[in-house]
C-alpha cells in the first residue's frame, strides 16, 4: 500500500461515537427522529448566548473585512490574545500576558499542538482514565505512547498510587481533563494537589520537568457551586488547552486557545515550540471572525441551568430504576454501568430499545456507558420508558 497505513485505518473506522452518530441519522430517516434516543454525540443543545449572536452580526455590519475575514498572525490577533491573558489574570491571578496564548481551532488542535511542541519520538504520555478516545490518536501522532492510570472506580477520582506507579524516565506529560469526559467528575483540589506533589518529586527524582496539559473544554459547565482548580496555580510546568465549544455552544467555529504557564521552566522557549508545532501541523491562523467575538463576548456563558435540569431528570430516574452511575458534577454526561460486562452488548440490547448510548471500553474503563444528555429535554423525558424496558429485560 503506497498511501500511510496509519492514516488509512484512522479514516477507515471512524470512533465508535461517531458511528453511532451516523447510524442515529439513518435510523432517524427510517422511524423518523423523535423515536431514536441519540445520546451519543457532545453537541450542546442549548443556544449561543445572545451577546454572541448579536456581536457577530454586529461585526459583519460595522468592521472591515480584513479585520474579519482576513490572516491574523499566526499565533492569534493581537488584541484578542491581550483580552484573553487579562481576563484569565482576572479570574485565577495568574501572570498572563499575550505572548502566554496562542489561538487554536479548538480544543482538539490545542491538544494535538502541545503534544507535538512537546514530545520527541518514545515519550510517553500519561492520560487519567476514563479518558477521551482522540487523546491515543494525539498522543500517538505526535511520537509518544499513551499510558493509562486507572481510577478509584467507586468517585472515579484519580488513583493516586497508580498514577504514581505509572510515571517513568519516558513520562514527557500528563493530560488532565476536569470536568471529565466521559464521566463528568470534577478533580477536587485536594487531588490536584496531590498530583502536582507527585510531578514535583518526580521530576526531582529524573531531573527533568514533567509536563501537565490540562484540557479544559467543559472548564465553564459546572453545577452546586462546584469550583474547578486553575491548574497554573498549583504547577509551573503546565499548559491549558481551552475551547469555546461549550462555553458558548459553539463547536462547529473550532476556536479556543493554549495558555503556556509563564512560570513554566524556559516558559518562552515553550511557547516558540508551541508556535512552531502549529506551524508545522499547518494548523496557524485560527478563524479571524471568531477571534474578534470572543474578544467581545470574554465573559459571556451559555445556560447551564439547562444541561442541569437534564442532569437531575435522568441521573434521578435511571438510578430510581436501579442503573449505577457517579453523579456528575460538570460536562454533560452521565457514566453508567453497564448491565453486563460486555458494554458492547449492552449497547447492542440497548439499540433494540432505540437507545444509542456510547460503550467505553476505549475510554480505558471496561463495562460502562456514555450518555450525552446535552440534548432536548424532550428526549430525555421520552426515553425514560425505554430505559426501563431495557433494565427489566435484564431483571429476568
Amino acid at each position: 500500500m503506497s498511501i500511510n497505513k496509519k492514516a488509512f485505518s484512522l479514516g477507515n473506522k471512524r470512533s465508535v461515537i461517531r458511528e453511532i452518530f451516523e447510524y442515529s441519522k439513518l435510523r432517524a430517516k427510517e422511524i423518523g427522529k423523535d423515536k431514536v434516543y441519540d445520546f451519543s454525540l457532545g453537541n450542546p443543545s442549548v443556544k449561543p448566548p445572545k451577546e454572541v449572536t448579536k456581536t457577530i452580526c454586529k461585526l459583519l455590519k460595522k468592521e472591515d473585512a480584513t479585520l474579519l475575514h482576513g490572516y491574523t498572525s499566526a499565533q492569534g490577533a493581537l488584541n484578542v490574545r491581550k483580552t484573553i491573558a487579562q481576563n484569565i489574570h482576572l479570574r485565577f491571578n495568574t501572570k498572563l500576558n499575550q505572548n502566554n496564548i496562542s489561538m487554536t481551532c479548538g480544543a482538539a488542535a490545542s491538544l494535538t499542538i502541545s503534544l507535538k511542541a512537546l514530545f520527541n519520538k518514545g515519550d510517553e504520555c500519561i492520560v487519567f482514565a476514563p479518558f477521551f478516545t482522540e487523546y491515543r490518536v494525539f498522543v500517538e501522532n505526535a511520537g509518544g505512547k499513551i499510558v493509562i492510570s486507572k481510577p478509584q472506580e467507586e468517585t472515579f477520582q484519580i488513583n493516586l498510587k497508580d498514577f504514581e506507579s505509572k510515571i517513568t524516565r519516558k513520562t514527557k506529560a500528563v493530560i488532565i481533563n476536569s470536568p471529565n469526559t466521559p464521566s463528568g467528575v470534577v478533580y477536587t483540589e485536594q487531588t490536584i494537589k496531590s498530583v502536582c506533589k507527585i510531578l514535583n518529586k518526580k521530576s526531582k527524582e529524573y531531573n527533568k520537568p514533567i509536563y501537565l496539559i490540562s484540557d479544559e473544554p467543559y472548564r465553564e459547565l459546572v453545577y452546586d457551586g462546584i469550583e474547578v482548580p486553575y491548574i497554573m496555580n498549583y504547577y509551573k510546568n503546565s499548559l491549558v488547552c481551552y475551547s469555546y465549544s461549550k462555553a458558548l455552544s459553539l463547536p462547529g467555529e473550532r476556536i479556543g486557545y493554549i495558555a503556556v504557564n509563564p512560570k513554566m521552566e524556559k516558559s518562552k522557549e515553550t511557547y516558540l515550540a508551541v508556535c512552531g508545532a502549529g506551524r508545522s501541523l499547518g494548523y496557524v491562523c485560527a478563524p479571524s471572525l471568531f477571534q474578534q467575538v470572543i474578544k467581545n463576548c470574554i465573559n459571556a456563558k451559555v445556560d447551564i441551568n439547562i444541561y442541569k435540569q437534564n442532569r437531575d431528570i435522568l441521573y434521578n430516574n435511571l438510578t430510581k430504576m436501579g442503573y449505577q452511575c457517579v453523579k456528575p458534577d460538570g460536562a454533560f454526561y452521565l457514566f453508567v454501568k453497564a448491565l453486563e460486562k460486555d458494554a458492547y452488548a449492552f449497547f447492542e440490547k440497548a439499540k433494540k430499545h432505540e437507545l444509542l448510548v456510547v460503550p467505553c471500553d476505549d475510554f480505558g474503563v471496561k463495562g460502562y456507558v456514555r450518555i450525552a444528555y446535552c440534548v432536548d429535554k424532550k428526549r430525555i423525558v421520552n426515553s425514560l420508558p425505554a430505559f426501563e424496558k431495557l433494565i427489566k429485560e435484564y431483571k429476568k
